[in-house]
C-alpha cells in the first residue's frame, strides 16, 4: 500500500491519538489497571515488550498488570513523535526518565481504531526498553 502525502498526519488523527496516548501516560503512572488493560487491543495477537518481560496476547498482560505493583517513581517525557497512517493507524514514540534512575527509557506503541470515533484508539503493540544513553 502507498500512502497519498494528504493521508499522512492528518491533523484531526494526530489530535486523536495525542489524546489517547495523554491519557494512558496518567493511567499509567495512576496504576489504574483496569484503564490500562481496556487500552489495548483485546486479542490474542497483542504483543507488549517490556523492560525485564513480554505478553504474548491480552490474557498474558491482563495477568501482567494484575501482579504489577504501582510505580513508586515519576517519569518525564520527551522527545515525543506521532506519525499518523490514514485516519485508523498511528505510531507514537517517547522517551523517558525515571526518577529512581540514571536510564533512559524509550517507548513505541502502535495504535490502530477499532471502533468508529475519537475513543476507539487501541495499541495493537508496544515496546519499552531503558538503556545507557547520552544526549
Amino acid at each position: 500500500m502507498s500512502w497519498a502525502p494528504e493521508q499522512i498526519d492528518r491533523p484531526e488523527v494526530l489530535a486523536e491519538v495525542r489524546l489517547a496516548f495523554w491519557q494512558y501516560e496518567r493511567d499509567l503512572m495512576a496504576n489504574d489497571v483496569a484503564a490500562l488493560n481496556a487500552w489495548f487491543w483485546q486479542d490474542p495477537r497483542t504483543t507488549r515488550y517490556g523492560i525485564a518481560d513480554r505478553q504474548l496476547g491480552i490474557a498474558e498482560l491482563v495477568a501482567f498488570r494484575a501482579a504489577t505493583p504501582a510505580p513508586d517513581f515519576t517519569r518525564t517525557l520527551h522527545h515525543l513523535r506521532i506519525v499518523a497512517f490514514g485516519p485508523d493507524l498511528a505510531v507514537a514514540q517517547v522517551e523517558f526518565l525515571r526518577s529512581d534512575t540514571t536510564l533512559r527509557g524509550f517507548q513505541s506503541q502502535t495504535w490502530a481504531r477499532m471502533s468508529p470515533g475519537p475513543g476507539g484508539w487501541r495499541i495493537v503493540s508496544a515496546h519499552v526498553s531503558m538503556i545507557p544513553f547520552k544526549v
